[in-house]
């Protein structure tokens, strides 16, 4: 049953939508600062320590929750078209989800673009993950999670550190990830009346700022499109209402028929990232419960 809590908010965002409309020229200093602006309105769970770490010259930070097993780690990548969010801005829901998994949360500030166009943000998130091995941290102890954009990458980390050899996490857990930059999903059409948050007009300016001239069909940069064998678990959440849909279904099919195990939650009626706002949202909460469950059977699984 849909939570009063959701229906306030969806109001909230078609009431932003009708007093602030979406410029059709981007503005990325403004839209990066309203982004960072969201954490002041959602606030983490439990009490987080934070301490900033320079992770091989990118900027990052690590958030304890009260309480942690062993060495479990989850490297976090941010959400935000590969054009905007932050430490700033994610800093909250990459904790949420750490306290829930009994683990701590590496955060980065990877590059954006169109500063740091495609792949540079892939490589920063793979730079973590090494970083991560280096001190010492086994890659069975470490999952990689992301929300949107930030579960394209993880999906992307996954698929570059297997096909170069190295070792892989435990598992990846992905929020409404971004795996078909051509766009080309059903749901972009039939959700389009419904989405509250992903603006249309913004994803479309993705693929000459984030990609330049690489084919969107590129598999690091569309996951959907790459050969997915030999991935490890992989934990995916999406709302029924949002654009993303698509991405999320085509992209679980794809992986199943390669043997990979992965788990699929649609959300009835949940909107895009709706994990972000787990200090008002009942359902929020219980997907962040879900996520933690998920790392703590993985976990558990592979130590017998």
């Amino acid at each position: 049953m849909t939570s009063i809590q959701s229906y306030l908010l969806k109001y909230y965002f078609q009431l932003q939508q009708l007093i602030s409309p979406p410029s059709k020229e981007l503005d990325l200093a403004t839209e990066r600062a309203s982004m960072d602006g969201l954490a002041k309105m959602f606030k983490p769970l439990v009490e987080l320590k934070v301490d900033k770490v320079d992770v091989i010259g990118v900027p990052g930070e690590w958030i304890t929750p009260p309480e942690v097993a062993n060495q479990r780690t989850i490297l976090y990548l941010h959400g935000g078209y590969y054009l905007l969010g932050s430490i700033t801005s994610h800093r909250n829901l990459a904790g949420n989800i750490a306290a829930a998994a009994k683990a701590r949360a590496l955060i980065i500030d990877y590059g954006l673009a169109p500063e740091h166009p495609f792949p540079a943000g892939l490589e920063d998130a793979l730079n973590a993950f090494n970083w991560l091995l280096s001190q010492g941290i086994p890659a069975e102890q470490i999952f990689l999670a992301g929300d949107s954009a930030g579960g394209g990458l993880v999906l992307a980390s996954l698929l570059a550190l297997r096909d170069r050899g190295k070792p892989l996490p435990a598992g990846g857990v992905c929020m409404s990830p971004a795996t078909d930059l051509t766009m080309g999903g059903e749901s972009w059409k039939v959700n389009a009346k419904k989405e509250l948050v992903v603006n249309r007009n913004t994803a479309l300016q993705i693929k000459p700022l984030y990609l330049k001239d690489t084919d969107p069909c590129n598999p690091l940069a569309s996951p959907l499109f790459a050969d997915l064998h030999g991935l490890p678990p992989l934990l995916i959440q999406v709302g029924s209402d949002e654009c993303l849909l698509s991405d999320s279904m085509s992209f679980t099919e794809r992986a199943r028929n390669a043997g990979v195990d992965v788990t699929l939650e649609i959300w009835p009626k949940m909107f895009h990232d709706w994990q972000y706002t787990a200090s008002f949202l009942p359902e929020a909460r219980q997907a962040i419960r879900k996520i933690g469950e998920f790392i703590e059977r993985v976990s558990e699984k592979g130590k017998s």
